[in-house]
């Protein structure tokens, strides 16, 4: 992601935040519902109770939120591009550790964290054929101990393909972002049963 790229994007979230308020709408999910589903998804790959998770593309912290009403109470760190979100996401959450920027401007240590979890944060058209994504997805393994869970556009759904041009979104091929992850680590699991037009990926470390 570019200088413009990221300041687009931060406009973006700077002006729905001015029109939405502090809701999901801001955020851009379809739904609160939606977005309760997806956590569900990204929580079944295993996290516990006392467990270290990063969450990229936090927003206002919505999944903390759905740990501790699940029983899950996690050592919970969220990155975020929004300075203006991640306020807000602060005033809700003063116990946590929240960050603004983008993944690669931190330099986390390597398996800092036990999960390292996204949702949604990829789903911005860049124009470059999912490097970016690629690019995110293998520093996210870099810095788990036990796992990777995140979720995408799936670009087979038609709904998406019509989206994708009216929102500037952008849909992925599950197939080869799987075969892309299992590059990574052989343990890769696909997910795709929750939501017509998402599917999420789980990443586990062997060893």
């Amino acid at each position: 992601m570019d200088a413009a790229q990221k300041q687009h994007l931060i406009e973006l979230h700077r002006d729905s935040l001015a029109l939405y308020g502090s809701t999901t709408d801001a955020l851009h999910w379809a739904s609160r519902g939606q977005q309760k589903v997806r956590f569900r998804v990204l929580a079944g790959i295993g996290i516990a109770l006392g467990d270290s998770v990063l969450d990229v593309g936090c927003g206002f912290a919505d999944l903390r939120d759905w740990l501790r009403s699940h029983r899950l109470d996690v050592a919970y760190t969220g990155i975020d591009l929004s300075a203006e979100i991640l306020a807000i996401a602060a005033q809700r959450h003063p116990d946590v550790s929240l960050m603004c920027g983008e993944l690669f401007d931190f330099d986390f240590k390597p398996r800092s964290f036990d999960w390292v979890v996204l949702s949604g944060t990829l789903n911005w058209q860049l124009h470059d054929d999912g490097a970016y994504a690629r690019r995110v997805i293998a520093r996210m393994f870099e810095l788990c101990r036990f796992g990777v869970a995140f979720n995408m556009l799936d670009a087979r759904n038609r709904e998406m393909q019509h989206l994708q041009d009216l929102q500037d979104l952008v849909a992925f091929d599950p197939d080869a972002m799987l075969d892309y992850c299992a590059t990574i680590t052989p343990d890769c699991s696909y997910l795709g049963d929750y939501l017509t037009n998402d599917f999420s990926i789980y990443m586990r470390r062997i060893a």
